[in-house]
């Protein structure tokens, strides 16, 4: 049986209802797993596929994505499935027919990521270890964010990054430095999407925005609203209804370059050179 007729099987017994792929259509954007809509005439599902060993990965996202549907405040793709078919693992979803936002669409969705993130959890990390992209990223409990953020985010991609070829000056200093960041800011564990860039927010035909592709964990809320700004951000409106909803600490604009420090050192270790010169502009900024 081909691995197309073994997705097949899969849907049809898991969802009770039979179907026949008649059409498969690439989905672009992603830059770790393959991603394809599958269709019959009356249904749509999403695919993702890897190498076998990236299968913990799926099942970690789809843990993720039941967390972030569970706290019912941003759409969420519905997990169906994932498994192992002819030497590749796949994760199976919800497709979500997407359309385009308005104003009103993103205010909301400001909205909804502040009452995500306005519920405190018990404890900084997560109960299993995820992935950011390729790369492990390790979650043990804590109650010391700044210990958190040092230990399990920043080290690991440093050292990384070291073993890649490429030394960040300054990192001792930053490592150092990193209480007086949070002077004026005491931040307490927040459900996060883990990696909330551009891409990884869409909005459905309604114009409901729908958030996929997670790496949760607990942590400072702050470092989600970090990262939808790393690449260009989103509209102005965005910012405002959140901050209406949960405002800003002051001194954001400082640790909005660290947080997204450690992305930008992951991008390094995993797509290359080009992101190095920017850690260290950004680095060199920081300790400034």
């Amino acid at each position: 049986m081909s691995f197309y007729r073994k997705i097949e099987t899969v849907l049809s017994e898991t969802t009770g209802q039979p179907f026949n792929i008649e059409k498969r259509r690439p989905i672009g954007g992603g830059c770790v797993s393959a991603a394809e809509c599958l269709s019959d005439p009356n249904r749509s599902y999403f695919l993702k596929t890897n190498r076998t060993e990236f299968l913990g990965n799926f099942e970690a996202e789809t843990d993720s994505l039941d967390s972030l549907a569970a706290t019912a405040t941003i759409r969420i793709p519905k997990p169906i499935a994932s498994g192992i078919a002819d030497d590749r693992a796949y994760l199976l979803l919800e497709y979500i027919q997407p359309g385009s936002p308005n104003t009103r669409s993103w205010s909301e969705f400001g909205r909804q990521l502040a009452a995500l993130h306005k519920t405190p959890q018990p404890y900084f990390g997560w109960h299993r270890d995820n992935a950011i992209g390729a790369t492990l990223q390790s979650n043990p409990k804590s109650d010391d964010w700044i210990s958190f953020l040092c230990d399990q985010r920043l080290r690991p991609q440093i050292n990384m990054a070291r073993y890649n070829g490429f030394i960040l000056n300054g990192a001792d200093r930053l490592f150092q430095s990193l209480p007086g960041y949070f002077e004026n800011h005491s931040p307490w564990p927040s459900l996060l999407h883990g990696d909330l860039w551009s891409g990884n927010a869409a909005f459905d035909q309604n114009g409901q925005a729908f958030i996929f592709d997670p790496c949760c964990y607990f942590g400072d809320r702050e470092t989600d609203l970090a990262f939808t700004e790393f690449f260009g951000g989103y509209p102005s409106c965005f910012y405002a209804s959140y901050q209406d909803t949960l405002p800003y600490d002051s001194g954001y604009d400082k640790r909005k370059t660290l947080y997204n420090l450690y992305h930008c050192l992951n991008h390094y270790n995993l797509f290359g050179s080009s992101y190095a010169a920017q850690a260290q502009a950004m680095t060199d900024e920081l300790l400034s």
